[in-house]
């Protein structure tokens, strides 16, 4: 079963927050996370396509993804619960790998548009430090940002598409 935190370990402690402008409005952003025709074409680092992407875009809804690396394997499947859906504001989920006994993590995306460009705060909370110490390690901060990289090419596609 995964560790859970201790009473001496803060919320702080536990969370990294990544913040991105975007150069689209908040309602295509939005978009673009919340459909798996798009999720697919920016979510994860580069060189690690999302090759599972099964999404059910509603709260309590489930989803599934996994990406496959640049050795041609597809990693280990993770997914969650959508816990709360703000439609071109706010988003919050669960996730973590889909085995027995791996650790949690719930992330909170809200989107702030400014004009024609959208503030994205995406703040992710680790069921421990350990954990997030882990993930930091492992290249989580540079691979979230390597898929925001993607998703602002997308969204910026989409803006000038839709008008």
């Amino acid at each position: 079963m995964a560790a859970s935190a201790s009473a001496s370990e803060s919320i702080d402690a536990r969370t990294v927050v990544i913040t991105r402008e975007l150069n689209a409005p908040a309602r295509i952003v939005f978009e673009a996370m919340s459909k798996p025709e798009h999720v697919i074409k920016w979510f994860g680092p580069v060189g690690w396509p999302l090759t599972k992407c099964d999404m059910d875009f509603r709260v309590g809804g489930k989803f599934s993804f996994a990406m496959t690396g640049p050795n041609g394997v597809q990693n280990t499947p993770f997914g969650g619960t959508y816990r709360e859906i703000v439609p071109n504001q706010r988003i919050v989920y669960d996730n973590g790998f889909e085995i027995e006994g791996a650790g949690r993590m719930v992330h909170t995306i809200t989107l702030e548009e400014k004009g024609n460009k959208t503030l994205l705060t995406f703040s992710t909370l680790f069921d421990t430090v350990a954990m997030r110490n882990e993930h930091v390690g492992m290249g989580f901060v540079v691979g979230v940002n390597s898929g925001f990289d993607q998703l602002n090419d997308l969204v910026e596609t989409m803006a000038k598409n839709a008008g």
